[in-house]
């Protein structure tokens, strides 16, 4: 058994009887019942996980960055150049990005994993150097990843969140850089739910009408060329290597890798969003953790973050990438499990229960 299906296998369902749990203790504490809103679906999800409730909090957390560049650059949709890959990454194990400065807010632990970079990049602490390829292909040309460079990426996902954990990681949180990434990840969403390209294709990092409408052209050219249009039913690693990029497929694999040790993942944005459906359409278990950080601008974000059926805890207009939505969304997250552990029951201190409350489905007060 390979590593992508051994991590798949080990992969379950939640814990029915842990969810019930949460859910009754939810019912028990001292405030109105639903009043916490999509916080108790998210504390009781995360029981479910891991199976007891209360279930660990999520802390300390570690962002993974992911980086790799995307052949479909040479197409011109977008004004930056590749080159801005590297020098963000640089950039990031320096301190001086913003994922550094949200980080250091919350105390999360920042990962550079060069799976991708089309630049040699000297070793640095934060760094880990797992280069599959200086890049991918250019997707409308032929496919981005060879089976062989897509396994070893997603493989690498999983060895990350694997190490993370080990090294004590409670909660991981997706990053990602990858100058044109923004197009990979359009395709992906397009293949997986469905929806025309220029549905889901966004700006990216802020181009201009024209560049954004050859965007949507070569969206739908990649898609054309590799046969993907609504109900294509290609295996989801062959429609990774078509139209994804290696951080997509590491991307995917950590979020496998999570799941198989029932340990929380806060997705960011677009990009995160397109590598959970390929996650998701491999193990659609792979969920049971993952959490909607944010909402980004990208059009074809709030169309993955549907199609997955979550429900994201920040909408700020965000669409910086870097793990930056997941990192503001990390203490709701927390504070969510935390009420499961801190707050007081009507019994334990003493507050009277509104009428009914204990075991009808009352509507809760103002």
């Amino acid at each position: 058994m390979n590593l992508i299906d051994e991590t798949i296998a080990a992969i379950a369902p939640l814990d029915e009887a842990a969810v019930r749990d949460a859910r009754e203790h939810q019912a028990r504490l001292t405030k109105p019942p639903g009043s916490l809103g999509v916080l108790e679906e998210v504390s009781v999800r995360l029981a479910g996980l891991a199976g007891r409730c209360p279930p660990p909090l999520p802390e300390p957390a570690a962002v993974a960055v992911f980086a790799a560049d995307h052949g479909v650059h040479a197409q011109g949709v977008t004004p930056w150049p590749q080159e801005v890959t590297a020098q963000m990454v640089a950039n990031f194990l320096a301190g001086g990005a913003v994922v550094n400065a949200f980080a250091a807010q919350v105390g999360a632990r920042v990962s550079v994993v060069d799976v991708g970079v089309a630049a040699e990049l000297d070793a640095a602490p934060g760094l880990l150097r797992r280069k599959i390829a200086p890049g991918t292909a250019d997707m409308t040309a032929g496919p981005a990843m060879t089976p062989d460079q897509t396994r070893r990426a997603v493989e690498t996902g999983i060895g990350v969140a694997r190490a993370l954990v080990a090294e004590g990681a409670r909660c991981l949180i997706t990053g990602d850089m990858g100058i044109a990434n923004t197009t990979a990840s359009a395709a992906l969403i397009a293949a997986f739910t469905g929806l025309p390209p220029e549905d889901v294709t966004g700006r990216g990092t802020g181009i201009d009408d024209a560049t954004h409408a050859h965007k949507v052209a070569v969206v739908r050219a990649a898609l054309d060329r590799h046969g993907l249009a609504p109900g294509h039913g290609t295996a989801p690693l062959d429609v990774l290597a078509a139209v994804g990029g290696l951080e997509h497929a590491a991307l995917a694999g950590f979020v496998l890798g999570a799941a198989a040790l029932r340990v929380p993942v806060v997705l960011d944005g677009v990009i995160a969003g397109a590598a959970a459906l390929a996650a998701a359409a491999l193990c659609p278990d792979a969920l049971a953790g993952c959490v909607a950080g944010h909402r980004s601008a990208e059009p074809g974000h709030a169309a993955a973050v549907a199609a997955l059926g979550l429900r994201s805890l920040v909408d700020l207009e965000l669409r910086l990438g870097e793990g930056t939505g997941a990192l503001l969304a990390l203490p709701l997250v927390q504070g969510a499990v935390r009420v499961l552990h801190e707050v007081a029951t009507f019994d334990s201190a003493g507050v009277s229960e509104k009428p009914g409350a204990a075991g009808d489905d009352v509507p809760a007060g103002p």
